[in-house]
């Protein structure tokens, strides 16, 4: 009875901790517009294949539960697989800190982990394949801490059959994301460079293990083969010369205008000491303490938070690259700050509270922005006039789906080109994903992309080729027809070509987007 009584006082506070973050990822996943990205990925969930152009399987996977489970498609729905995972995620991060650390250390993890924005909202809340990345990434750190740490004092590290398990949930980080590639290789380092640990290398379970890891990439290394490496070829060159356009050039400022919005992405209050606890345990390893939980965390975490952070001064580094990195740098922070409440308990309550209090107030105006348009000027809002303009306004680039789907649904001219289609394209691989969600309910005719960047579309069925002869529909937004000669980039493609209608998306009254739609009939050659 006592084990139990003590049982319940020690987990109340991570339950209420785990709950309550949930509340408040389900909030922002109900009300806020799905991504680009996102809604992209819901057609991986339309066209389940072995793996993706972009990004292996499981992105798919967690986009698609909620709305099989369901039958509904809306931002939510394809949310749900990230909301159930990263409440899973954020558990164990807490039993991790918990071994290898002890109780305050990991529930202080779990506490700033909790209260770092983008690890709400772009491990939390959006369905990306980070979401399946860190829950792996958290779970090959589980292992790693029982299988390195917990041995008698008196006796030598032995590997065990841990290092199997240890290998196929870096396998399974790798079908999440690319970024599993780079945990396996730093935990290669940790065990190469501590003199412990490297009878790994000698022992028949990591031979096992690799057995185990490649028999867990089949999905990743089929397709690619079925394809001519395609997905690689991408990621390691073609990511970087379609997004980088200009000739190679090192900018070193852009080092540290990557750590700084590394910071901001992070939030300040705890974006900083993450820097600082990372640097201070790095230095401290190399030439002070020997700290082996401690090396096992910086030997994963830093390639990821240094290495993007130099790599910034060559191309851009979206905000999620290096995050798993953070995330495991989170323990290190929350050991840091086990210490530092033993004198400056008055200080570390603050700090976490005034750090819920302004993250839960940018949440709240984002919200009500993105619903309301609270900030937008003008808007039907009586007691606020707004800031900004719809046509300079960022957020009005998100696409409510179901706005969009209402005014689809409505339209007849729309609707009786419809029953001729064979297929919908579009311009912009991200739109096609916004189109492919607003048209689930009304059609299950395929929906492509005629682009120089058509990413996954140039691989999933119909292919252009099938496409000969066929009637479609083109739709995109007001500022890419523009851009166009009002559509007429793709009339040359068919025998026929028409604008039928354009519909317009509204937020307090003003308009925020224009969809112009065309239909073109007998498609003749390939764009």
């Amino acid at each position: 009875m006592i084990k139990l009584t003590k049982l319940l006082f020690s987990s109340y506070p991570v339950v209420f901790i785990l709950v309550l973050g949930l509340i408040i990822r389900i909030i922002i996943a109900l009300f806020l517009f799905p991504g680009y990205d996102e809604a992209y990925y819901f057609l991986y969930s339309k066209n389940l294949d072995w793996s993706y152009f972009d990004h292996p399987i499981f992105v798919a996977l967690t986009t698609g539960i909620g709305v099989w489970l369901t039958g509904e498609v809306n931002q939510f729905t394809i949310r749900i697989g990230t909301l159930i995972i990263s409440t899973v995620s954020f558990y164990l991060l807490y039993v991790t800190g918990k071994k290898l650390f002890g109780f305050q250390s990991a529930l202080f993890s779990l506490i700033i982990a909790s209260l770092i924005p983008i690890f709400t909202v772009a491990i939390g809340v959006l369905t990306l394949p980070d979401v399946p990345l860190i829950f792996f990434w958290t779970l090959t750190l589980y292992y790693a801490s029982e299988e390195f740490f917990f041995y008698s004092p008196q006796e030598k590290y032995q590997p065990s059959f841990r290092l199997v398990i240890i290998c196929i949930c870096i396998g399974l980080a790798c079908l999440s994301k690319y970024h599993g590639f780079i945990l396996g290789l730093g935990l290669v380092g940790f065990c190469l460079f501590n003199s412990p640990y490297r009878r790994v290398f000698t022992s028949g379970w990591l031979i096992l293990g690799i057995i185990c890891f490649i028999l867990t990439l089949f999905p990743l290394l089929y397709w690619n083969w079925q394809h001519n490496w395609a997905s690689f070829a991408f990621q390691l060159s073609g990511r970087f010369q379609s997004e980088n356009p200009t000739p190679f050039s090192i900018n070193l400022l852009n080092i540290v205008v990557t750590a700084l919005a590394t910071i901001g992405y992070l939030f300040p209050s705890f974006g900083f000491p993450l820097w600082w606890v990372s640097g201070n345990s790095s230095y401290q390893e190399l030439v002070k303490s020997c700290h082996y939980p401690y090396r096992l965390i910086l030997w994963v975490s830093l390639p990821l938070t240094v290495g993007f952070t130099v790599l910034g001064a060559v191309t851009q580094i979206l905000p999620t690259w290096s995050m798993p990195g953070f995330w495991g740098l989170t323990l290190i922070l929350g050991d840091y700050t086990s210490k530092w409440y033993k004198y400056r308990r008055k200080f570390i309550y603050r700090w976490f509270y005034l750090s819920f209090l302004f993250t839960i107030t940018i949440f709240i105006l984002g919200l009500l922005h993105f619903q309301i348009g609270l900030l937008q000027k003008p808007n039907q809002n009586t007691f606020f006039n707004g800031i900004i303009s719809p046509q300079n306004d960022p957020s009005t680039e998100l696409i409510d789906i179901v706005q969009l789907r209402k005014l689809l649904a409505n339209s007849p001219q729309f609707n009786q080109a419809l029953k001729e289609a064979d297929f919908i394209f579009t311009n912009q691989y991200y739109l096609g994903g916004y189109i492919g969600m607003a048209i689930a309910p009304l059609t299950t005719i395929p929906v492509t992309c005629f682009s120089n960047d058509s990413r996954g579309f140039d691989y999933w069925h119909p292919t252009k080729k099938e496409l000969i002869g066929k009637n479609g529909i083109y739709i995109t937004s007001k500022r890419f027809a523009e851009n166009q000669s009002n559509g007429t980039k793709y009339n040359q493609f068919f025998n026929k070509w028409d604008k039928i209608t354009q519909i317009s998306l509204k937020r307090s009254g003003e308009i925020t987007e224009t969809f112009n739609i065309y239909v073109g009939q007998g498609f003749i050659s390939l764009p």
